[in-house]
């Protein structure tokens, strides 16, 4: 969305007169009023004998009468305050006292007695109350103040005004989805162009697209587009992203909201709002509604009510259901939603005529990774040095948004170093960040705990290196980073399926640490906690959900219902498991310590080695081993795919010469950085006639500690 747009528009609007003050100076006047409807300009209240002493002596200097409540109010002269207070008052006007007289022809006729005397020569005024004022004033005064609070109460849930706005008290069941037109300039302008991967889900919703620009191509053959599309998919793979590009390119009226805002504390306002909704769309069909965490009213209702069931998140569910497919028609509105907790999703939400498709957003394989790592690469100033395909390699399963923050982090690291480009060693440091966390060079270490760290992690490097199914190692350090004392990263197969062989190879591999521990030092540390924790959580997916073990196979206990709490199988199948995982982590445990031990003067090698430079790569195991018997399966399936594809020599499709846009763009800014190196080598005083080599410099090479 432009940010650009919006501020101007705000810009060219014209400044709103804010009432908050007018409010808080009316409650201050009415409070006013209410504390000052009788004269509270009196000091305090005397009886009458005492009114008539100060009469006798002379202290009074005029008499304010009121006939409606015989109450009279007397000015003491300033002569006689501290003859009457103690003291003498600061104020310029005379105090001033309360009285309570019985007649008013007494009180007449003794005043006109004292003034022939000369006690009182002052001034008698005679006053009325307002009834009528008082009255209305003391009815109608509470209602307003009442009002006025519960006006504020709702300015502050919505922000909007007491008769109309989106957050005021008569629009509280209104919709608050945010309308993107065909020529609104606040519209998303990402288009399908801006995702890369996801080639399947993208052509789902290019359907709908080109449904409603070409709705007679589908008609006329008879054929009906879906009524809805729900979008499923891990956290970052892209739905919320998939759903701006339909906007982008739909040319029709776009809904969007979040299923949180159909929620609200008042009861029954949720369904009123779906309704709002739906009512709106009709009015701009055909369009899309767009609903991004619809599980927030979308989860499944309670069968019993001990289960705690919510009425007013079910009767917006229900109202939901019935929109988009009940008694009477929506035709022209498109549903499209978003989740990544599909499988809490009410059934009755997800059957045929409400959401016909589930269009899965899962989390891109090698090849889609690196069309990502394409697009992200745009706006970065890259080195030569860096490597896509390499980089797709070595970050298996990050989603879109987990690569995008790769890209970013190493922009940060190269711009931390005071780098001109972003080369292969900020990309390489971005990746360690994001996985194993900051590095702690700065925690204190005992020789024999370092020790103990690097027999452990050439443990993992070692049998991996000697097993055919397990990963082959990228790098070993043993210096803090995160929570972890030491830490390994491997280059993982891209495997869609895997076999029971696969899978104990990887729980051999993790083992060896804890096993080179108990051989070379003859004691076992807490190092090795989350290897056990991936091993036994393994293990057990092996035997209870796969179906792999020796005395239970073919057998799958998983149980996807939300409500289910008791375990589908008995105590002794239980016992069972138990046992059979106990077997299975106990016999790869005994075949590391085998491998280790085959290896054991290049493990000490190995150990050393990553005492001395507490960071080494696998050239350095290659050095100590020998070239690792064992081919990349990975690397195997791209030599093929690249062969196929040259022998087919097909024609490039839009997605590939959109790929390859992304690769030229590539290349030419590492060209751009080559022949700007040679110019400032040639500045420097460098031979010109010598050029560029392609080969990073001893500068971009990963710095060892």
């Amino acid at each position: 969305m432009s940010t650009n747009n919006n501020n101007s528009n705000n810009k060219l609007q014209k400044p709103r007169f804010n009432f908050t003050w007018l409010y808080i100076l009316l409650i201050a006047g009415l409070a006013f009023m209410i504390f000052t409807r009788h004269d509270t300009s009196a000091s305090r209240s005397v009886d009458y004998t005492t009114f008539k002493e100060f009469v006798n002596k002379g202290y009074v200097a005029d008499v304010t009468v009121n006939k409606d409540n015989n109450t009279l109010t007397l000015a003491i002269d300033s002569k006689h305050e501290k003859q009457v207070f103690g003291a003498v008052s600061k104020n310029k006007k005379p105090a001033r006292i309360k009285v309570e007289f019985g007649s008013i022809d007494n009180l007449e006729s003794y005043l006109d007695a004292q003034n022939k005397e000369g006690n009182f020569k002052g001034k008698v005024t005679y006053e009325r109350d307002n009834d009528f004022f008082t009255n209305l004033l003391w009815n109608f005064a509470p209602l307003v103040i009442i009002i006025l609070i519960w006006f504020f109460i709702m300015r502050g849930m919505g922000g909007g005004g007491f008769m109309g706005g989106a957050g005021n008290i008569f629009s509280v069941g209104k919709s608050k989805a945010q309308l993107f037109e065909k020529d609104d300039k606040n519209s998303p302008q990402i288009t399908f162009k801006d995702v890369a991967g996801q080639a399947g889900a993208k052509q789902e919703v290019q359907e709908i697209v080109d449904f409603l620009k070409k709705p007679e191509k589908y008609t006329n053959l008879g054929g009906k587009i879906p009524k809805g599309a729900l979008l499923v998919g891990p956290p970052g793979t892209g739905k919320t992203l998939l759903a701006k590009a339909v906007a982008g390119e739909a040319g029709v009226p776009f809904f969007s909201m979040s299923g949180s805002e159909f929620v609200e504390m008042f009861v029954g306002v949720g369904a009123s709002r779906v309704r709002d909704l739906f009512q709106q769309a009709k009015a701009k069909a055909p369009c899309i509604i767009f609903i991004d965490e619809i599980d927030a009213i979308g989860r499944a209702r309670s069968k019993t009510a001990a289960m705690g069931g919510n009425d007013e998140r079910e009767s917006t569910l229900n109202q939901l259901l019935t929109e988009m497919d009940g008694f009477g028609t929506n035709s022209g509105i498109i549903i499209l939603a978003a989740t990544n907790r599909a499988d809490i999703l009410d059934g009755a939400l997800l059957r045929a005529g409400r959401f016909d498709r589930q269009i899965h957003v899962d989390l891109p394989d090698l090849n889609e990774r690196k069309e990502i790592f394409m697009v992200h690469l745009k706006p970065l100033k890259i080195d030569e040095t860096v490597e896509v395909a390499q980089l797709a390699r070595q970050t298996p399963g990050f989603s879109g948004a987990d690569i995008a923050n790769v890209c970013n982090e190493a922009a940060l690291i190269a711009a931390r170093n005071n780098k001109e480009w972003v080369d292969k060693q900020c990309f390489l440091d971005a990746v360690d960040r994001i996985i194993g966390g900051l590095e702690k060079k700065t925690k204190l270490l005992t020789a024999h705990e370092k020790r103990t760290i690097a027999l452990h992690e050439a443990g993992h490097a070692t049998i991996s290196w000697f097993l055919e199914y397990a990963n082959p190692l990228v790098k070993v350090t043993i210096v803090p980073r995160g929570q972890a004392l030491g830490a390994a990263w491997y280059m993982p197969e891209e495997r869609q399926i895997s076999t029971k062989e696969e899978i104990l190879d990887d729980i051999c591999a993790t083992l060896g640490g804890r096993a080179a521990e108990e051989l070379f030092t003859g004691r076992i540390s807490t190092g090795a906690m989350n290897d056990l924790e991936k091993v036994t959580k393994r293990a057990y997916g092996m035997i209870a959900y796969a179906g792999m073990g020796d005395k239970l196979p073919n057998l799958c206990y998983y149980d996807n219902q939300e409500y289910q709490f008791s375990k589908p199988y008995s105590d002794k199948t239980a016992e069972a498991i138990d046992e059979e995982v106990r077997t299975l982590i106990a016999g790869e445990y005994e075949r590391a310590k085998k491998v280790l031990l085959e290896h054991k003067d290049g493990h000490a090698q190995l150990a050393q080695r990553l005492i001395e430079k507490e960071v080494i790569f696998a050239e350095d195991l290659e050095d100590i081993f020998g070239k690792r018997p064992w081919t990349s399966r990975t690397d195997e399936i791209l030599a093929s795919n690249a062969e196929d594809e040259q022998k087919e020599g097909e024609q490039p499709s839009s997605g590939t010469d959109h790929k390859k846009e992304n690769e030229e763009i590539i290349r030419q800014k590492i060209v751009q950085a080559v022949l700007e190196k040679a110019e400032k080598a040639k500045e420097n005083g460098q031979d010109s006639d010598n050029p560029p080599s392609d080969k990073p410099t001893e500068t971009d090479k990963p710095k060892e500690t």
